[in-house]
């Protein structure tokens, strides 16, 4: 771990080098690389230099145990010193851990109703209103992309982009299936009924180019909306639905009253999602003993369940159930999400365990 710590300290020499010359300044994005590699870095080698400083400390406070007037002072100071250590060690296990490249981006999330009816769609509708009050909560900025009502007010479908510092890393553990148990609005015999949604979170790319895509493989078509609107988005051809061909993956927006938004809008979201399809492709061609402990994000995969009539919420990747139904739906997500992010870092750690073993 030292060796690695001292490589990584003479990385950032040469990072620092790199951002002080005037090449990088031709090629943005490398530029945005380097200065994101910078953070890590430094944050890195602050805690490496705090536990180096608590080394001699310690080895200060040694040199003086057998002294009668300073020995008490000294063994105060050796523990200390020691406490210092393991809360750094703790810190650089973390801060060493491999890292998801997507972290800091963005995410495009969808929702979409799966069994259960009406009442599915309604909780598609809670489900995107949770996400949304946590965006808030987060200084997040949140737009829909593409929605699909239901008449009952709930949602078929809905695309939503969220901006905001390493939003894919707090999120990407939503992917799956949520389903939920309560009496639905449309039940009157009082009987509970379960339904589900599916979820995605799709990392956004820094630009277009992250993704190649040949315009010639592209069906393009234009089309009225439907839904609210009011005349004039009966009127107009502004929807725009987005067709790649060698994949079959589309995408659509019309909820715009600019064709040419809703195609730019229509554009991102299928981006996001042939980035999506080829890390889960590269994902599904790893061991299973590389795969996270929580769950590999598969769109089939029951995630959670959310119990109304007991007021609870269970995440049954962690197998960790809060009785806390009404704050969480409301936006308060961070205890579970923390409990999520510490289960991926405890796998990760194990994982770097066995390996080095």
């Amino acid at each position: 771990m030292l060796n690695r710590l001292e490589q990584q300290q003479e990385r950032l020499a040469d990072v620092n080098r790199l951002l002080s010359g005037e090449q990088l300044l031709r090629d943005p994005q490398a530029l945005r690389q380097y200065h994101r590699e910078h953070a890590e870095l430094s944050q890195l080698v602050e805690h490496f230099d705090a536990w180096r400083k608590a080394l001699r400390d310690l080895e200060g406070a040694r040199q003086m145990l057998n002294d009668p007037e300073l020995g008490d002072w000294a063994r105060e100071e050796e523990q200390s010193a020691l406490a210092q250590m393991a809360a750094r060690v703790t810190t650089l296990e973390r801060l060493m851990l491999p890292r998801d490249p997507n972290d800091p981006r963005n995410v495009f999330l969808e929702i979409r109703a799966g069994t259960g009816g009406d009442e599915s769609t309604l909780f598609a509708s809670d489900l995107l209103r949770m996400y949304l009050r946590y965006a808030e909560r987060c200084g997040w900025r949140s737009e829909i992309m593409s929605s699909s009502e239901s008449e009952l007010g709930g949602y078929k479908e809905v695309v939503v982009r969220i901006e905001g510092e390493a939003v894919y890393a707090r999120m990407k553990f939503e992917s799956g299936g949520h389903r939920v148990q309560r009496i639905p609005v449309t039940e009157s015999q009082g009987r509970i009924h379960t339904s589900a949604c599916t979820v995605a979170v799709l990392a956004e790319g820094e630009e277009l180019g992250d993704v190649h895509i040949d315009p010639g493989e592209l069906r393009i078509d234009v089309f009225r909306a439907s839904g609210a609107g009011g005349q004039h988005i009966n009127k107009t051809e502004s929807a725009v639905r987005i067709t790649h061909l060698p994949t079959g993956i589309v995408a659509e927006c019309q909820d715009d009253r600019s064709q040419h938004r809703n195609r730019d809008k229509a554009m991102q979201v299928l981006v996001a999602r042939i980035r999506d399809r080829r890390d889960r492709e590269a994902q599904d061609r790893e061991s299973a003993h590389r795969r996270s402990l929580i769950g590999s994000g598969d769109r089939s995969e029951r995630v959670r369940t959310y119990n109304y009539p007991q007021g609870r919420i269970t995440d049954h990747r962690i197998n960790l159930t809060l009785h806390r139904i009404g704050a969480m739906m409301d936006g308060d997500l961070d205890e579970l999400l923390d409990a999520l992010a510490a289960a991926h870092q405890a796998d990760l750690l194990a994982r770097l365990d066995t390996e080095q073993d």
